[in-house]
Order: C-alpha cells, then sequence, then structure tokens
C-alpha cells in the first residue's frame, strides 16, 4: 500500500523556559536556563536542591476547580499544552470526524507527586485505618493524561500513552505518524508531559547519582560536553504537536510547519540506566530512522541530541553521531536543549521534536549553554558543532531529534521541510 503523508500543523508547549511556545522557543533561542531552587517541596536536606520548574503555571485557565483536583500536575500540564496546540492547529472537531482523531501523550512516570502524598499520608494517619483519594488511582496512572484529553473533547480515534522512561513522548509521535500512514487515523495529538519534581522523584534520582549536585549554581549545572558535568537536572512540563495526513490538513487549508519522515527504535540491551558507553544502541537506531525517511546522512542538517550533561552518556551519543553521520556529521549543528529545560524525562522528546519542528521552519538552531573555555572533555570531539552559547543561523532542511530511555529504551524522529 501507498503510505499517506504526515505532517506537524499544530504545536503546544508548558516549559521551565516557558509557558507557551512562543516563549519557549524566543527563550531557547536566547540561552535563557530554566533552572533554580526548588519551590515545591523543602529541598534543603537534599543532595540537589535545584530543578527546572515549570513556573507561575495557572492551570484555572483550563480547567475549574473540581476537575483540576483530579488530575496529577503532570496532566494539567498535558491540558495545558494540548489545548495551545489544538487552538494553533485551528482544527475545529465540530466539523470533524472524531472516530478519526487520537491522542497519545505519554509520561515515562506519571502521577509520581500523588502517589507520594497518598501513600504518605496513609503512613502518617495509618492508627485511623486506610483513606485514600477516589481519584489516587486514576491521578496516578502513567495513562490517564492521554485519556482525558480524549474525554474532554470527544476524540475516540487511537487513544493510548507508551512508556519507555525518557524515550516515552517520542515513541508517541513515532507511533502517531505510522497510524496516520497507515490510514488508521487522520489526525493525532502526540506528545508527552511529566512532573516529577517532588521528594521521591529528586530523592530517587539522587540514590541514583544521576543528578547534578551543582547547588550553588543551577543554572549552570546542565551542561553537555563539559569535562565538568555532574548529572542531568530534573525538569517537569509538556509538549505536544497535531500530527496530520496531508491530504486532510491541505483540504481545510492548514497551516504546515513541517512533515513527519520517519522514525526509528532500537534497545541498547546493556544495563538499565547507562548508555552504551560505544553508543550500540543509538547508533542503530538513527540508522533505523534515516532508513525509514529513505534518507542519506548528509540530508540531516541538526540533529537536537539527547545530551543529558551525564558523564558517560553524552561523549557515547557523539561516537554513534559520528559513526552514522561520518564527514557530514561536521557540516551539521548539533545542540542539547536540556541545558536549558533540563531533563523532562518521558516529555523531553515531545519538547526536542517540537524545537527540531520549529528549526526546520525558521532556520534556526538553538544553542547549547553553559560551555566554557577551559572545561574541554578529551573524549568529546570539539571539531563538531555543538551550537556553543548562541543560536546559529543555517538552512535547516531536515532535523532529528534523539532520546534514550532507562531500560535501554531509544526512538529518533525526523521532520524536514515541507515542499508539496
Amino acid at each position: 500500500m501507498e503510505l499517506k503523508r504526515v505532517v506537524v500543523t499544530g504545536l503546544g508547549a508548558v516549559t521551565p523556559i516557558g509557558n507557551d511556545v512562543k516563549t519557549t522557543w524566543e527563550n531557547a533561542l536566547n540561552g535563557v536556563s530554566g533552572a533554580g531552587p526548588i519551590t515545591q517541596f523543602d529541598a534543603s536536606k537534599f543532595k540537589t536542591r535545584f530543578a527546572c520548574e515549570v513556573k507561575d503555571f495557572d492551570i484555572s485557565k483550563y480547567l475549574d476547580r473540581k476537575e483540576a483536583r483530579k488530575c496529577d500536575r503532570y496532566t494539567q500540564l498535558a491540558v495545558a499544552a494540548s489545548e495551545e496546540a489544538i487552538l494553533d492547529s485551528g482544527l475545529d472537531f465540530e466539523k470533524e470526524n472524531r472516530d478519526r482523531i487520537g491522542v497519545l501523550v505519554s509520561a515515562g512516570i506519571g502521577g509520581i507527586k500523588t502517589f507520594e502524598e497518598e501513600v504518605g499520608n496513609y503512613y502518617t494517619h495509618m492508627e485511623m485505618g486506610p483513606k485514600f483519594n477516589p481519584f489516587f488511582i486514576p491521578k496516578m496512572i502513567a495513562d490517564i493524561a492521554t485519556g482525558f484529553i480524549s474525554i474532554r473533547h470527544g476524540l475516540r480515534g487511537p487513544n493510548f500513552g507508551t512508556v519507555s522512561a525518557c524515550a516515552s513522548s517520542t515513541h508517541s509521535t513515532i507511533t502517531a505518524f505510522d497510524f496516520i500512514r497507515l490510514g488508521k487515523a487522520e489526525v493525532i495529538i502526540a506528545g508527552g508531559a511529566e512532573a516529577a519534581v517532588c521528594a521521591s522523584g529528586i530523592g530517587g534520582f539522587n540514590a541514583l547519582t544521576a543528578l547534578s549536585t551543582r547547588n550553588d549554581s543551577p543554572e549552570t549545572a546542565s551542561r553537555p560536553f563539559s569535562k565538568s558535568r555532574d548529572g542531568f537536572v530534573l525538569g517537569e512540563g509538556s509538549a505536544c504537536l497535531i500530527l496530520e495526513e496531508l491530504e486532510h490538513a491541505l483540504a481545510r487549508g492548514a497551516k504546515i510547519y513541517a512533515e513527519v519522515v520517519g522514525g526509528g527504535m532500537s534497545a541498547d540491551a546493556y544495563h538499565l540506566t547507562a548508555s552504551h558507553p560505544e553508543g550500540v544502541g543509538a547508533k542503530l537506531v538513527m540508522e533505523n530512522s534515516l532508513a525509514d525517511a529513505n534518507m542519506k546522512p548528509e540530508e540531516i542538517d541538526y540533529i537536537n541530541v539527547h545530551g543529558t550533561s551525564t558523564p558517560v552518556g553524552d561523549p557515547s551519543e557523539l561516537k554513534a553521531i559520528k559513526a552514522v553521520f561520518g564527514d557530514s556529521a561536521y557540516d551539521m549543528n548539533i545542540s542539547s536543549t536540556k541545558s536549558m529545560t533540563g531533563h523532562l524525562l518521558g516529555a523531553a522528546g515531545a519538547i526536542e521534536a517540537l524545537f527540531c519542528t520549529l528549526a526546520v521552519q525558521n532556520d534556526i538552531v538553538p544553542p547549547t549553554i553553559n560551555f566554557t573555555e577551559g572545561d574541554e572533555d578529551p573524549e568529546i570531539d570539539y571539531k563538531l558543532n555543538l551550537t556553543f552559547g548562541k543560536a546559529q543561523k543555517r538552512t535547516v532542511r531536515a532535523a532529528l531529534s534523539n532520546t534514550f530511555g532507562f531500560g535501554g529504551h531509544n526512538a529518533c524522529v525526523i521532520v524536514k521541510k515541507f515542499t508539496k
């Protein structure tokens, strides 16, 4: 069968550097850090006392108080991002076949804050007998954001959330792409959401020694490709992309940001939390995505890397890029926007696919911040254009987004300029 073409027609975001797409994108281009001292709980006794939090978020703009109380923060963020994406797309669901519109908005963890609060309350008051919020389970589970959004708009197409740690929302985007190009849906709201800035989230990642402990300078703590990097900075937020079958989009006169042309998946089959030091799985997933898109390595102008600022992860990813792209690796731009947003876990792939989409549309690459001369790592090849310090203007014909999750889950998606 002939595969249908899939385009991006709407974007929505709530991130540590902006509560909408416009602000998030402007701050990304300007190299603004979203990191700061944790405000959502008392972190004074933790090894890490900072994070990239969403700031001044007002759920009452989207949900009344009663509905908001049924949702964990991660679902609230997903609702906000999805509403912006839907509005941006110009879709009028009253005029659409809602049986053909799906929602795939993923989380790597889901309602961890709700779980922490409910279990903590039980043990604090256990002498009084078990007492749990009737919405405890639906607030906690990692698929509920996608269910909530579909119920809110009466969308009856494909509806579930993929869970693959930090690759979750990239897997959602690829799955949405596949469903549409196979003719199983016409429109899908794809993306991710996460809100793990809580005691158990920070404490758990601290126990893994995964987080930066640069408490004296949170805004410079996420420093991909620097010798002094000491772990990632936990972030929270949500991003959604409206993926749409091309002919459907053209028929309704939709604006088109970019075309989704390929997706790849692989496994490291190596370690629970660490990337393969030689980038074996990363190499395979990029090769798979290029093959799926029927593209040559030299056709990619920008890679938004996983780039979490961890000692093992950063050099292994660059080794994989050099293995796949050869000499053309030196002609492209590479950047880690996690240096600004922090690591949004299950939502990371969605916000980074959004950045790739805007890079393709606007011919500009957001930077990697916090690198300083004298902080070079001998394992990093600085002949690569890692887009340090400032955004760089260039023609971006196509962009690739890398995401790698605990458990060895790898996923990539490719977007390129749309031409009829």
